[in-house]
């Protein structure tokens, strides 16, 4: 099957699946539920056995450093993220363990992608675009269908894979945002609507959760994440990293795909005040095509709290 196309029908109907560059971290000990909602943006000491979550891994000033698909099976706890510097995780997680009865260790299971349904019984679904409890969206939901699910496996199932392009159109059709992808130095949760899965804004403290109580009730990502339709008449795609210009440079292209019903597509993120639907897309080669902006969030995310009785008095 090697038409890209097809490939991607596929997939999104559940008839192949596609094998991930991602790592599983086994959490295990009594205190494993409650060690996790401490550190973590997710809610995670009522945990429910193979109930899936996302969650976001902080630091201090609330930039996202990791996002993390997770489940637990009554015993242990399973912690999905991607491979980059995954050898520098597990001794920096150990080093909050201090006194609580949990144990890391990393596992040798294999991370695959499908939708429809899992692979394996011990799998994660994705909530997306679900709010979940403890959430908030602050755009609208994508229309694109996103039912996907990451199963675990000792070894690879006889069904067909596809390449991972595959599932990166899917994704960012669906307005999907994915570490480390979507994720630089500078990225809170707020700029990609990311507190619609990933964060409880009504759990206790966590490593960066009063930056983001603080730009939620009062304040305004400087950034945000958009959708981009891409002028597909050229001979060279965008890629990840091309600058989005309007008069100056307003943002970046972070995926990037060719769509088996939309064309070439990218997730972007630009400057919050950014007003402009037509903008140009500055290639490797220097080359500029032109691309349109479709909102996911709002420029005036952010700031949710109702002041005025406070003003009043």
């Amino acid at each position: 099957m090697p038409n890209p196309n097809l490939q991607q029908r596929a997939l999104l109907n559940g008839e192949v699946f596609v094998e991930l560059d991602k790592k599983v971290l086994l959490v295990k000990g009594e205190d494993r539920l409650s060690w996790l909602n401490d550190i973590f943006s997710q809610k995670m000491d009522n945990l429910k056995p193979n109930q899936s979550v996302e969650a976001l891994w902080l630091d201090v000033q609330g930039h996202v450093l990791r996002d993390f698909h997770i489940f637990d099976d009554s015993e242990k706890t399973y912690l999905i993220t991607f491979a980059e510097n995954f050898h520098q995780l597990l001794p920096a997680l150990q080093r909050l363990v201090f006194r609580a009865k949990v144990t890391l260790e990393i596992s040798d299971l294999k991370v695959i992608g499908s939708f429809e349904k899992p692979v394996s019984d011990l799998c994660w679904k994705d909530p997306w675009p679900a709010t979940t409890e403890g959430g908030w969206r602050y755009g609208k939901n994508p229309e694109s269908d996103w039912n996907y699910f990451e199963s675990l496996v000792t070894n690879l199932p006889e069904a067909e894979s596809v390449p991972l392009e595959a599932l990166t159109s899917l994704r960012v059709a669906a307005w999907r945002p994915w570490g480390p992808d979507e994720i630089d130095e500078k990225s809170l949760p707020h700029e990609y609507d990311w507190l619609a899965t990933a964060v409880h804004l009504d759990k206790g403290c966590y490593r960066g959760q009063e930056t983001v109580a603080k730009i939620h009730n009062l304040g305004a990502p400087p950034r945000r994440l958009v959708f981009l339709h891409l002028d597909g008449s050229g001979h060279e795609l965008a890629a990840a990293g091309d600058e989005i210009i309007s008069d100056t440079v307003i943002g970046k292209i972070t995926s990037v795909a060719n769509h088996f019903e939309m064309g070439p597509i990218a997730l972007g993120v630009v400057k919050r005040s950014t007003k402009e639907s037509t903008v140009s897309i500055k290639l490797k080669s220097g080359e500029m095509i032109s691309a349109n902006l479709e909102e996911i969030v709002p420029k005036d995310a952010g700031g949710v709290v109702d002041l005025g009785d406070f003003r009043k008095r």
